[in-house]
């Protein structure tokens, strides 16, 4: 039996022709990953054409640089992360304190349970809580009259 060494040679070069597909492939869409990936981690225009460029010739081994080197967060998070921190440093800033004797009040509270200074004042219209800086009720719009005193009677 003789052997055909010419349908090997073909086989050989049909399996080369793949496998020379697939990592074209595979390097391409390293390479489109890249672009995407490095495109929400960071705006800078360096950055993205560097990580890009790295990956392109350097194909596997730049695509490990390029975990090594990338942003730890994405823009989408880091967004979210500074809206929390913005919304948790705006619930520290609203919560009240005497101006007297700078303890911990409730919004609704008159009075300071402390020292006794008066916090807000009630609408004489509607009897909702006001500040004291307001000059009408923001409830029902009536005029409210002068600031009382500061100090309750005890």
């Amino acid at each position: 039996m003789p052997f055909d060494l010419g349908g090997l040679v073909t086989v050989l070069q049909l399996v080369g022709a793949f496998f020379g597909v697939y990592f074209v492939a595979v390097w391409i869409g390293l390479v489109i990953w890249t672009f995407r990936d490095v495109r929400a981690r960071s705006r800078q225009v360096f950055t993205q054409l560097l990580s890009v460029l790295l990956v392109i010739f350097f194909n596997v081994p730049g695509i490990l640089l390029y975990f090594l080197l990338r942003p730890r967060e994405t823009l989408a998070a880091q967004y979210e992360r500074e809206l929390a921190e913005e919304a948790l440093l705006q619930d520290i800033e609203e919560k009240q304190a005497c101006p007297a004797c700078q303890r911990q009040v409730h919004p609704d509270f008159l009075f300071c349970p402390n020292c006794h200074t008066r916090l807000k004042r009630r609408c004489d219209t509607c009897h909702r809580i006001t500040s004291l800086r307001w000059n009408i009720c923001p409830y029902c719009g009536a005029p409210v009259s002068a600031p009382p005193p500061t100090t309750s009677p005890t």
